[in-house]
C-alpha cells in the first residue's frame, strides 16, 4: 500500500495509508462521488451502493425465522400475550441490557401486558441470571422469564429455574458453548449450531430483542389478534435500538447500520420521554447524532449500573412520565460524574502497574471499583493497542474483570477457553469485549494462559497496523461542507470508521493544555486559513508534546477526524487530531 505524504513513520511512529479500493470497484465510479468511495473503501460491494447510502430496515431486515429457536420463543411470547400471563425481562446492567428490557417491556405493554423489568446490581448480584432472582421474579407471579443480553452461559440458575417450573426464553448475543443452557428457547445468532442467522452474529442484543418482536408481532397477526386492535409500531423502538447498537460497540454494518440510521432519525422526533429528558440532561442542543449516543447518552444509561442504582436506565426508557423522566435523568447524571472520578484514580494506577512487554495487557488492583473497570480496559487498549484486561479484586480475594479487544483478536472466545481450561470461576463474551470471574491466586495464572493464546494474534494484528487515510485536504479544505458530504457515508462506528483525513501543512499558532490530558491548538496553514485542533487524551504521548512544543517555525501534516463545532451557535469546522508527521 502507497505511504500518504511518504509518511512511513508518524510521530506516533505508524504508517499513514490509503484506505484501499479494489482496482474494480473503482471502474465507472465518478472521482466527485465521494459519499460512493467511502462506502466503497468500507467494504460496501459497489452494487449495494445505492441501498448503503440510505440503509433503511425493509433493505436489510432478515426473517426473524431464520434463527434456531426464533419462531419457538416468538410463539410462547404470543401464548403470553393471548392469555395475559405476567412475564418478566431480565436484563444485564449495560446499555445494551436497557435497552434489550425496554424494547420488550414497551412492545409488551403495547400488547395489553404489564411486564415485570428486572437488573440485577452489579456489585451484590453480579453479572446474568442467578437461582435467588429467578425464584424471586417466580414468587411475584412470572412464570415466564426473558433473559437479554445475557443468560448463554448461566447454565447452573436455568437449570434450577426450569426444575421450579420456570420457562425460560434467552435472548443472547454473547459466544455460546457446544452446550446451550437449558431453556425453552436459545435465540442466539451466535450459536454454534446456528446457520443462516450466523450471518447476524454482529448483531447487539437490543437487535436480536427487536427481531423477535418482529418474529412476536407475526405470530399474533397469524393467529387473528389483531383483528379489532392496532398492530404497535415496532420501527418507533428503534432509538432504542440504535443507542444500545452503539453503546454495545456492535459492529455498524448490515442491518445494524439500518438500525442506527433509522433509529436516530426516530430519537430527533423525541417520541420517547426517557431520552429526551437525557437528552436535555447531556446538554445536547440538537439531534443526537451516532457520536452522542456512544460518547454522551450511553455513559450516562452505564453510570446507573456502574455506580448508581442498576435498574435506572431502563426506568428511565420505559416511562411515560415526563417528571419521572427529568428526575432520573438528572440522578444519572450526576452518577456519570461520579463515575469519572472514581475511573480517572483506577486509570492513574492501572497505567503504572501494567507490564507493557506482554501481548495481553492484564491488571488487577484491591479495592478497585467493579463499575468501572470495562471503561479503563477500554482506555488501556487504545493506548496500548492490545487487548486489555482489568480486574477488580474484593476483600473475600475475588476478583471481577472486564476486557476490550483490538481487531482481528478474539477476547470472548479466549475467555471461553479459560473458564474450559478451569480458571475461571465465570466468563464469557464477543470478540471485542468479554467479563470473567476469578479467584486473585489465579490471576497470574490467567494472565500466563491469555498471553499464550492471543500473543501470536496480537502480533498478527499489529504487523499491519496503520493509519488508514480517506483524503489529503489544504488547510481550507477542512470546511463545514466537508463533514457534511461525507457524513452522508454514515452512520460511522466499529467496522465501518469515520472518514480520515490528513491536512495541511500546518504552524501550530497556539497550543495549551484542556484538563488534564487534553491539547487544544489553533493551527495555521499557507493559504492563510486557521483551524482548532483537538487531541484527546494526548498530553502525556509523543504527539501532545509535539503539539505543544512545535511553535510557530516548523510544520506539521494533522490526521483525525473533521467534526463540526456547533457550540457557539455557528458552524466552525474542527479538527479531532489522531496523529502528526513532520512536514520540514
Amino acid at each position: 500500500m502507497t505511504d500518504v505524504l511518504g509518511v512511513a513513520q508518524s510521530i506516533l511512529g505508524q504508517p499513514w495509508r490509503w484506505r484501499a479500493l479494489a482496482a474494480d470497484a473503482r471502474d465507472g465510479l465518478g472521482h466527485d462521488d465521494l459519499v460512493a468511495q467511502l462506502l466503497l473503501a468500507r467494504g460496501c460491494p459497489p452494487d449495494e451502493i445505492e441501498a448503503h447510502r440510505n440503509p433503511s430496515i425493509r433493505g436489510f431486515m432478515p426473517d426473524p425465522s431464520i434463527f434456531r429457536d426464533m419462531d419457538r420463543a416468538a410463539a410462547r411470547l404470543a401464548d403470553a400475550v393471548i392469555a395475559r400471563e405476567p412475564v418478566a425481562i431480565f436484563g444485564d446492567y449495560d446499555v445494551d441490557g436497557a435497552t434489550s428490557a425496554a424494547v420488550l417491556v414497551r412492545l409488551l405493554r403495547d400488547l395489553g401486558l404489564s411486564p415485570r423489568a428486572y437488573i440485577p446490581d452489579r456489585m451484590t448480584e453480579g453479572y446474568g441470571p442467578t437461582e435467588a432472582a429467578l425464584l424471586r421474579l417466580q414468587a411475584e407471579g412470572a412464570n415466564l422469564i426473558v433473559t437479554v443480553d445475557c443468560g448463554a452461559q448461566a447454565f447452573e440458575p436455568l437449570a434450577a429455574a426450569q426444575d421450579a417450573g420456570i420457562e425460560i426464553l434467552v435472548v443472547d448475543h454473547h459466544k455460546c458453548a457446544t452446550e446451550l443452557p437449558r431453556a425453552h428457547a436459545v435465540v442466539n445468532p451466535n450459536r454454534l449450531d446456528e446457520t443462516e442467522g450466523a450471518a447476524h452474529g454482529h448483531l447487539a442484543a437490543v437487535g436480536v430483542c427487536f427481531l423477535l418482536g418482529a418474529a412476536l408481532i407475526r405470530t399474533l397477526r397469524t393467529r387473528g389478534f389483531f383483528s379489532d386492535r392496532a398492530e404497535p409500531r415496532l420501527l418507533d423502538l428503534l432509538d432504542l435500538v440504535a443507542l444500545g447498537t452503539v453503546a454495545d460497540v456492535a459492529q455498524l454494518k448490515g442491518l445494524n447500520r439500518a438500525f442506527v440510521a433509522q433509529g436516530l432519525k426516530v430519537m430527533a422526533q423525541r417520541r420517547n420521554i426517557g431520552l429526551a429528558a437525557l437528552t436535555d440532561a447531556a446538554r445536547l442542543t440538537r439531534a443526537p447524532t451516532c457520536s452522542d449516543l456512544g460518547f454522551a447518552l450511553g455513559p450516562r444509561i452505564n453510570a446507573g449500573g456502574r455506580v448508581g442504582r442498576a435498574d435506572l436506565g431502563v426506568r428511565l426508557l420505559t416511562t411515560d412520565d415526563p417528571a419521572e423522566a427529568r428526575a432520573i435523568a438528572e440522578e444519572l447524571n450526576h452518577f456519570n460524574d461520579e463515575r469519572r472520578a472514581i475511573e480517572a484514580g483506577v486509570q492513574a494506577t492501572a497505567e503504572t502497574t501494567v507490564d507493557r512487554d506482554r501481548h495481553v495487557a492484564l491488571v488487577s488492583g484491591k479495592g478497585w471499583h467493579p463499575g468501572v473497570i470495562g471503561i479503563v480496559a477500554g482506555r488501556l487498549k487504545e493506548k496500548l493497542d492490545r487487548p486489555a484486561i482489568v480486574i477488580a479484586v474484593d476483600e473475600h480475594g475475588m476478583g471481577k474483570g472486564s476486557g476490550r479487544s483490538i481487531s482481528g483478536v478474539d477476547l470472548g472466545a479466549a475467555i471461553l477457553a479459560a473458564k474450559e481450561h478451569g480458571l475461571l470461576i465465570a466468563g464469557g463474551g464477543h470478540a471485542m469485549a468479554a467479563g470473567l470471574t476469578v479467584e486473585a491466586h489465579r490471576i497470574a495464572e490467567l494472565a500466563d494462559f491469555l498471553e499464550e493464546r492471543l500473543a501470536d494474534a496480537v502480533v498478527r494484528a499489529s504487523a499491519g497496523r496503520a493509519l488508514l487515510v480517506d483524503a489529503v485536504l489544504a488547510p481550507g479544505g477542512v470546511n463545514p461542507g466537508l463533514v457534511g458530504a461525507m457524513e452522508a457515508g454514515g452512520p460511522y462506528g466499529m467496522g465501518w470508521p469515520a472518514p480520515r483525513i490528513a491536512a495541511g501543512p500546518f504552524r501550530v499558532i497556539r497550543a495549551d493544555l484542556v484538563g488534564t490530558n487534553h491539547v487544544r491548538a489553533i493551527v495555521a496553514g499557507a493559504d492563510g486559513r486557521s483551524l482548532k485542533a483537538m487531541a484527546f487524551r494526548q498530553a502525556d504521548t509523543a504527539l501532545g508534546q509535539a503539539l505543544l512544543g512545535a511553535g510557530s517555525t516548523r510544520r506539521l501534516w494533522l490526521v483525525g477526524r473533521a467534526r463540526v463545532d456547533d457550540w457557539s451557535g455557528r458552524d466552525v469546522a474542527e479538527l479531532h487530531v489522531e496523529d502528526a508527521a513532520w512536514a520540514d
